[in-house]
């Protein structure tokens, strides 16, 4: 069954264009969360590091067959998150496969998905990913590792990860806000080069999925 799933992945990632997607999840927590993130990303990636993304990410239900079409898929919102049976199966399949889900915690989604990651992965817990990581290297170097976009309650920003095989297949941004970094200029009203930061370790998650 894993080498089916695989197969999909591979003929996705492969193709000359390639097409991500947002995650849109139950519970009432807002998926929908900051709509320009995604397509100023792409427009960035495909800028700036030689990606050929379709310009417009598609938009994707955790339980969907379609899930398998997407090499990357994005996750962010403040609120609750439910995941169903099926989706849980689903998800795991499309990690253990080698898709990769980034959740970008919007501030508030914290205590809800943690509980919801442990039920794709009840027997591996999320670890917290280095500095020295390749997603922090190349094509920009993030020394210090996950980079601050907005501050909340003066805690540091992590990233937190679950690894299949040795190779990082959940991502986790937490206090972070790095989508909000991704948003058009006049949404936030960041300061360039905090949206250029943003963007550069946006491109970093993007290379990564594409190059390991």
């Amino acid at each position: 069954m894993k080498k089916i799933f695989y197969i999909v992945l591979l003929v996705s990632i492969s193709s000359f264009s390639q097409e991500i997607a947002l995650l849109k999840y139950s519970g009432g927590g807002d998926w929908y969360a900051n709509p320009t993130s995604l397509p100023n990303l792409i427009k960035y990636c495909n800028a700036n590091i030689n990606t050929k993304i379709k310009s417009k990410p598609g938009t994707v239900e955790p339980s969907s067959p379609d899930l398998l079409s997407y090499p990357f898929v994005h996750m962010t919102g403040h609120g609750n998150v439910v995941f169903s049976d099926s989706d849980v199966i689903n998800l795991r399949n499309y990690l253990s496969a080698g898709g990769f889900l980034h959740i970008d915690d919007n501030y508030g989604m914290d205590q809800y998905i943690r509980k919801e990651i442990k039920k794709i992965f009840p027997s591996t817990d999320l670890v917290e990913i280095p500095s020295n990581h390749a997603i922090f290297q190349k094509p920009y170097l993030f020394s210090n590792g996950l980079p601050k976009i907005h501050e909340h309650d003066g805690k540091r920003p992590q990233a937190f990860g679950i690894f299949v095989e040795n190779k990082l297949v959940l991502l986790y941004t937490y206090e972070c806000d790095l989508g909000d970094g991704w948003e058009d200029p006049e949404v936030h009203n960041d300061p360039i080069e905090v949206r250029e930061k943003a963007l550069k370790m946006g491109a970093n998650i993007i290379n990564y999925i594409f190059t390991y």
